[in-house]
């Protein structure tokens, strides 16, 4: 089957976030991480079938649904998991905050790398939790977190280590030694690892295999909450259709119970989306990492071509990571979203030098945005 994903959708005046932020002016969004490209036809026949069926109850996790994402760990990362390891979530950002409530306490406090997708940091604010940076480093060209500089300053009290692999931003794919790394480091100061690997599937790097925490050893799995979905994925994620792992029976019961009366069942609607997607979605995602490796291709090419920006390859996401310190822009933020492109403000997940650029888009729309770019500081 042949995918188009230069196909147009027009959702500048939709309910869609990611568009409705700026539709009363002349601005490309690439901010939030969602896509334009439509989900895979599998799942939207399976939501209009659903649909038609009229009755819209109370809903239970499918069968098929669990079977899938049991297959598919042990056949995409060599991961055997059980059944009764899977929580189902309605998203992945109250899977964060489930872990900080469920496994630290207001005298305890958090560790997750920096620069961070925002939500990270808000988990810990809003529950009332402090948090120690893991500062992420440049090494032969990928962003990596680092552990030498963080150990001095801990005090005993850090109860949680929270990952990000892939890496968002900056799209890295952790490889084994740097994982084994961030578990050693849990193993010495006693940490519950909380691993958020949303975008697992999105690997475009040719040779990058992505390796679940958990699966390392069974050390890091009796320690480890893995979060994962299709959302990103297959572009499903206003659905809200996420999961936990957690091999520990303990783990998992505190988790489960934390979350009880306050976080939602899974809408039926997003069960179906996800186990279509997992049944039937994989020729489209190859074919969707085809397209965004070409977008990752031209981005990276033009981005570096333009004086004063600077952006490493991406492994994995979709999502670029674009340093302005040599532009030397007061607020690249607001400088480019004047120039007509709205892109992700780096102040919100840790570094104002930055900015972060979502290249889930149609091609001809990147290749527009860019020419802003270019054509803005070319102008200063």
């Amino acid at each position: 089957m042949t995918f188009n994903f230069d196909q147009w959708v027009d959702r500048s005046h939709s309910d869609s976030l990611k568009w409705h932020k700026y539709r009363d002016g002349d601005v490309i969004p690439l901010w939030v991480a969602d896509s334009d490209f439509q989900s895979p036809p599998s799942v939207i026949n399976a939501l209009q079938q659903r649909v038609a069926e009229g009755v819209f109850g109370y809903g239970v996790p499918p069968a098929e649904l669990v079977d899938l994402v049991v297959s598919r760990m042990q056949q995409k990362y060599d991961w055997t998991i059980q059944p009764q390891w899977i929580v189902w979530l309605p998203g992945l950002v109250c899977g964060l905050h489930l872990a900080v409530r469920a496994f630290t306490t207001p005298q305890q406090s958090c560790i997750m790398p920096s620069p961070i997708y925002p939500p990270f940091m808000q988990a810990a604010q809003i529950d009332g939790r402090s948090w120690h940076a893991q500062k992420v480093e440049q090494r032969q060209q990928r962003w990596v977190p680092t552990v030498e500089q963080i150990e001095p300053p801990l005090n005993g009290k850090e109860k949680l280590l929270m990952l990000c692999n892939p890496y968002n931003p900056g799209g890295t794919v952790f490889r084994r030694e740097e994982l084994l790394e961030q578990l050693s480091f849990a193993q010495r100061h006693n940490l519950i690892v909380c691993s958020d690997e949303i975008h697992c599937d999105l690997l475009l790097e040719p040779g990058a295999r992505h390796i679940p925490f958990a699966s390392l050893n069974e050390d890091a799995a009796e320690r480890s909450i893995t979060l994962m979905s299709p959302s990103k994925t297959f572009n499903i994620a206003g659905l809200g259709a996420s999961l936990a792992i957690i091999p520990n029976d303990k783990l998992r019961k505190q988790y489960s119970n934390t979350g009880r009366g306050t976080i939602p069942d899974v809408n039926i609607l997003a069960y179906v989306a996800a186990t279509a997607a997992y049944r039937d979605g994989e020729e489209w995602l190859a074919a969707q990492l085809d397209y965004l490796r070409a977008n990752r291709d031209l981005a990276v090419a033009r981005i570096n071509a333009i004086p004063g920006l600077h952006m490493l390859p991406i492994e994995g996401t979709y999502l670029g990571w674009i340093d302005t310190t040599e532009a030397q822009l007061s607020d690249p933020h607001r400088f480019f979203l004047q120039a007509g492109v709205a892109l992700s403000n780096g102040k919100d997940f840790g570094d104002s030098k930055f900015v972060r650029i979502n290249l889930g888009c149609q091609r001809a729309l990147l290749d527009k945005a860019l020419d802003r770019m270019a054509a803005a500081l070319a102008a200063r």
